[in-house]
Order: structure tokens, then C-alpha cells, then sequence
């Protein structure tokens, strides 16, 4: 369960490492988009955008239905909730750490003083 989670993970950040991909997402996060929608902004072949969608598809963050001869994809927002919860987890850590180091500091200063 671990190491699928993990592989879950370092294909969701793959995904997310690219820019056109992570533009894409944020297309989709306000509504679903037909292929044709999300390679309007961009310089790239359908070819080239069906790629980033299939990507993003192996990482669960897509899921894609065809209607007729149209491909219709939407955020799988599940599966991006998996990422942020691994984020969090990290944050809580850090921000506990500086809050541990702006104590400490506030004790030397007063000590200075």
C-alpha cells in the first residue's frame, strides 16, 4: 500500500512538473474542457497536447470521456487532494520548525537585553 501510494505520488508531481500540464489542470479545475479547449492556448499540435493529457491521465488527475467524436476531460480532484494532503503533512513540519526557531530567537534576544 505504501510503495503504490508513493508511486501514486511520483506520478502526480511528474505530471505537475510541467508547465503546460499544470496550465491545463487549472483549466480544468473551473470546468471540464474538450481536448480541442485545452490545446487553444498553447502552440502544440492536438498530438502534442494529447500526450500532456495522458500523462496527466497515468497520475489519475484526468479523466477523460469521449462523446461522439469529441474527448471530454475533467480534473479528477481526488486524486489532487492526495498530493496536498502530502504537502500538509510537510508545511505542518516546517512551520512548527520556524515557529520553534522564532522562539528560541526571541529568547536570545531578551537575554541580550
Amino acid at each position: 500500500m505504501v510503495n503504490q501510494n508513493n508511486e501514486q505520488l511520483n506520478e502526480i508531481f511528474h505530471a505537475l512538473a510541467d508547465s503546460t500540464r499544470r496550465e491545463m489542470v487549472q483549466m480544468m479545475a473551473e470546468r471540464e474542457r474538450t481536448v480541442s479547449e485545452l490545446a487553444e492556448p498553447f502552440e502544440m499540435s492536438l498530438a502534442g497536447i494529447s500526450k500532456h493529457i495522458k500523462v496527466l491521465e497515468r497520475a489519475n488527475l484526468v479523466e477523460r470521456s469521449i462523446n461522439g467524436r469529441t474527448h471530454i476531460c475533467r480534473l479528477n480532484t481526488e486524486t489532487l487532494s492526495q498530493a496536498t494532503k502530502w504537502l500538509q503533512t510537510y508545511e505542518k513540519f516546517w512551520n512548527n520548525r520556524f515557529d520553534l526557531l522564532e522562539y528560541e530567537l526571541m529568547k536570545a534576544k531578551k537575554k541580550e537585553n
